[in-house]
Order: structure tokens, then sequence, then C-alpha cells
């Protein structure tokens, strides 16, 4: 009886957890969607650049350097994937030849002052995505001073870097302030303050009312990478996490379009509503960097949301562009996706690995009980 009982146990268990997995992420379609967009990126003629480089984009680019290291504990991957090495590769060789790389868009091409848009944006990007692999390497350490370098001290944005203008929401539309929380988090991240960090630090705090939310998330997050209240104190964390939450939809998860204030898209159409993985996976992820639980109710919906709306076939999240109606079945139409998709691996793997520390610390034996078994 006692081996009937421990098979029909063994068999309800194993129903569980496929009851589970079946509304659980799919960590390897998420690989395989990201890898191949990375691919094509890099592989891409427009995104290719002098001295055999490739564009390093707000939208495909950088998402995918943050997201793709997470992915190996789901996936037992011991080692960076070959993309994650060639973006690495790319970036470090344009931090060594700094002062010979061409910018993104020189002026001679796209108008003045493009070149100073260009410099001051790749100087952020590349800082962040070397810290965020390698914060001790003395390339990350050069694409600090390359940063800090092109910082601007005088003027209403002091303390900001120049950023490409191109009417782009929300990556580069009015997006100063965005590039400026960026490169916080690559301060905070390396533990690198110095002077120019006051500055940054003041003009965050500034201008911070006067933002879109989606920029004010993003500087909760850069905020939780500086030591203490050094960035901002708890009632403005506090704060930003109220206004971001207030946005919830009934279905748990955020749109994109309730973080952008008045913007229009240029074509006219009416921006999406529906909820997105972009700003479900930005808000889920800021949220537990800032210490919300990912048990609190409101976190516990938009992370249900994220595991329940990733696209079987492919292995994407969903996004929606804000500047015109575009095919989602087209490249140009899947940026917002290629965000969207390494935002929601980041919120769902800072959850789950979470969840394994949590079992793995109740698996583990308790001594005290081993040193009296009769109890």
């Amino acid at each position: 009886m006692k081996a009937v009982l421990t098979l029909l146990f063994a068999i309800v268990a194993a129903l569980g957890l496929r009851a589970q997995d079946a509304a659980h992420w799919n960590a390897e379609a998420a690989r395989s969607y990201l890898d191949g967009r990375m691919a094509w990126w890099i592989n891409w003629p427009v995104a290719a650049r002098d001295h055999q480089t490739f564009c390093i984009s707000c939208h495909t680019a950088l998402p995918f350097a943050l997201a793709r290291p997470a992915l190996r504990g789901a996936l037992g991957e011991q080692t960076p994937s070959a993309n994650e090495i060639r973006i690495i590769e790319n970036v470090t060789k344009r931090v060594r030849l700094w002062n010979e790389v061409e910018p993104f868009y020189p002026d001679a091409q796209r108008g003045v002052p493009k070149t100073a848009e260009s410099r001051g944006t790749e100087s952020i990007l590349n800082a962040l995505i070397l810290v965020w692999s390698q914060a001790r390497s003395n390339d990350a350490r050069l694409a600090l001073t390359n940063m800090w370098a092109q910082q601007l001290t005088n003027g209403d944005a002091a303390g900001a870097w120049n950023w490409l203008q191109f009417h782009n929401s929300p990556w580069e539309g009015d997006s100063q302030y965005y590039g400026a929380t960026l490169a916080a988090l690559a301060a905070g991240i390396a533990g690198d303050l110095p002077p120019g960090a006051r500055l940054l630090r003041d003009y965050l705090v500034r201008n911070q009312e006067s933002q879109i939310l989606f920029s004010r998330v993003m500087l909760l997050w850069a905020s939780t990478k500086w030591p203490g209240a050094a960035l901002l104190s708890a009632t403005q964390q506090k704060a930003i996490i109220d206004a971001a939450l207030a946005k919830q939809q009934a279905d748990g998860g955020f749109t994109l379009s309730s973080f952008v204030g008045n913007w229009k898209r240029h074509d006219n159409t009416p921006l999406e509503t529906k909820s997105d993985g972009l700003a479900t996976g930005l808000v889920a992820l800021v949220l537990q960097e800032a210490g919300v639980p990912a048990s609190q109710s409101q976190a516990k919906r938009a992370l249900a949301w994220l595991n329940q709306n990733q696209d079987k076939t492919e292995g994407r999240w969903y996004a929606y562009s804000l500047n015109k109606q575009r095919d989602l079945s087209s490249d140009a139409g899947r940026f917002m996706s290629d965000a969207a998709t390494a935002f929601a691996v980041l919120a769902l793997e800072e959850s789950d690995s979470k969840a394994r520390i949590s079992q793995n610390r109740k698996a583990m034996p308790d001594e005290h009980s081993n040193l009296h078994p009769g109890r």
C-alpha cells in the first residue's frame, strides 16, 4: 500500500509541475527570439558602421546586452552566447578606438548637431553595456572615462549628455533625460561616482517632475544602484512606484502609451492601449529592484501577465511603436518587441531566481534537526 501511495503522490506532483510549466514562460523560446533578432541586427547593412562595427540601438542591441546574460541560469548555460561575445567585442573595439571611430550619425551626413548627439549617446550605451557584463574591467573603466568626458557642464542641461533626437519616442524623441538615467544606471552599477555624479544627480532630481513616467521609472531603476539615498530618497522612490502602479490595467499588465504623456504618432493613428511586454516588463523589473516583493499583489499580477502573454510560436512579448502604425511581422515592426522581450526576461528571471534561491534554502537540511533526529 505504501508503494502505491508513493506512486500516486509522484504522479500528482508530476501533473502539478506540468500544469505549472504550461502557465510559465518559456526561456528557450525567449532565447531563440533574442538570439535571432540580435544576429539579424549585427548583419543588417543599415546597422553597419566604420571599422567593421555596428550601431548599438536602444531598441534591440542594448536590451539584448542587458537581458541575454539573465537567461543563463534558466537554461543552464555556463558561458556567454556567441552574440553576447560579438556585441561585447563590438563595443570594446569602439571604446578602445574612441578617438578614431566615426560617430554613429556624422554632421556631414545628418546635419548639426548629430555628431555631438551621437557621441553623447554612444558613450553612455558603451559604458552601460560594459559595466553590466564586466564592471571592473579596464575596458569598462575606459568606457566610463569616455562617458564622463562627454557630460555637459553648462546651461540648463548641465549634468546630462547630448542625446540623439530623431523625434521617435521613447528612445530618441525628447529623450535626453532618459539618456541621463542610463548614465546614472551605469555609474551606479560600476560604483563609479566621480565629481560629475553630483552634477548628474542634480540634473535628474531637478527635472524629474517634468518628465514622462517612462523616464521616471528608469530614474527609479538607476536609484536602486546608487548607495543609500544618494540619488533618490525613499519618499521620492515611493512616489514613482505609486505613479507607475496607478497605471496598471485590469488584466494586470501595463501599456506604454500611458507612460509617455501626450505623445502622438507621426501618422496620426491612435497609440495602442492594450497591455504590452515593454511597459509591463520594465515596471515588474524595477518594482523588484526597488524592494517591492514579487508576492505584492500588483507586482504578482504584472508577473502573471508576463507569464501568460509570451507568444508561443516566436517566443517574444509584443510591444507597439509609439511613432507609427507598423506591421508587427516586419523587422522594423519587431523593434519594440525586441525591447519588450528583453525586459520581460529580466523581470521574470529576477523573480524566478529569487524563488529558486528560496526553494534551495528550504531543501537544505536543518542542522539542528539532524542533532535530534527523533523530533
